[in-house]
């Protein structure tokens, strides 16, 4: 059975719209409201910019708040274009900006209230109207991973033997590992070998393991809902150990220039 179609294109007030009715309009402003996606649209929608994303990530953004989509009278939710735009908004800051979700959440109350003037223009679809599909990060070899990074395939040997980058059982490095290459070579330069970077790989996976320990209590439990709040939980506790250590490589750095 087909499904009714869905666009994401902007839907401008009418002239007989009363303006305070239209300032008061929530964020984001001009993209329609009509719930006209069920959840499996959204996902589709989304996991093209953002492929991890699942159910139980968006009932969990709904029990905190951040989203609101409308029931249905046999209780499935239905989303609108504009709901999608609050997700991707969301979905956006905590992966480029890990911001914790309470952060988030007054963002998008002063974007509401329009309090906040920098507000991010919507990116889920194109001038046609059509969702913009981003490819998914990929998986590489040591020679393709080699050429990504503008380096030789040596260098990526090295940081393999060094245990620096780590391979999965069939011989592929995940995409991860094309930014540690690129500042592997550049730290080259100086003279940094890849052996020399394993306290730091080593010191990067006490962080992991530290956050693995403040999240076990909810990646224990089966709900999804719990297992959701372990990955926010996990990205915001990892982002502040990651803070922290630039904090203090950058306190001892301006040690050795003062």
């Amino acid at each position: 059975m087909n499904r009714p179609a869905f666009s994401l294109s902007a839907v401008g007030p009418s002239p007989d719209d009363d303006p305070q009715e239209v300032a008061a309009e929530p964020w984001p402003q001009g993209i329609s409201r009509t719930p006209s996606m069920r959840i499996s649209d959204v996902l589709r929608v989304l996991r093209a910019e953002f492929p991890t994303v699942s159910h139980s990530k968006l009932r969990f953004l709904e029990e905190q708040g951040l989203i609101d989509p409308v029931r249905t009278a046999s209780g499935y939710r239905q989303y609108s274009p504009a709901d999608v735009e609050r997700l991707r908004y969301v979905l956006v800051e905590q992966r480029d900006r890990y911001l914790p979700l309470k952060v988030i959440k007054d963002n998008l109350a002063a974007l509401d209230a329009g309090t906040e003037t920098d507000s991010p223009a919507p990116r889920l679809a194109t001038t046609e109207g059509e969702a913009e599909v981003r490819p998914p990060r990929q998986r590489y070899s040591v020679e393709s991973l080699a050429a990504a990074a503008g380096t030789d395939a040596a260098l990526v040997e090295g940081l393999v033997e060094a245990g620096v980058l780590r391979q999965a059982p069939g011989g592929q490095l995940d995409a991860w590992a094309l930014d540690v290459v690129i500042l592997a070579a550049g730290l080259g330069e100086y003279g940094i070998e890849p052996r020399h970077l394993r306290s730091l790989r080593t010191a990067a996976d006490r962080h992991v393991g530290l956050v693995q320990q403040v999240v076990a209590p909810w990646r224990s439990q089966q709900t999804a809902s719990a297992r959701a709040h372990a990955g926010t939980v996990a990205t915001e506790v990892g982002e502040m150990c990651a803070k922290l250590h630039t904090v203090w490589v950058r306190q001892g750095i301006s040690d050795l220039t003062s």
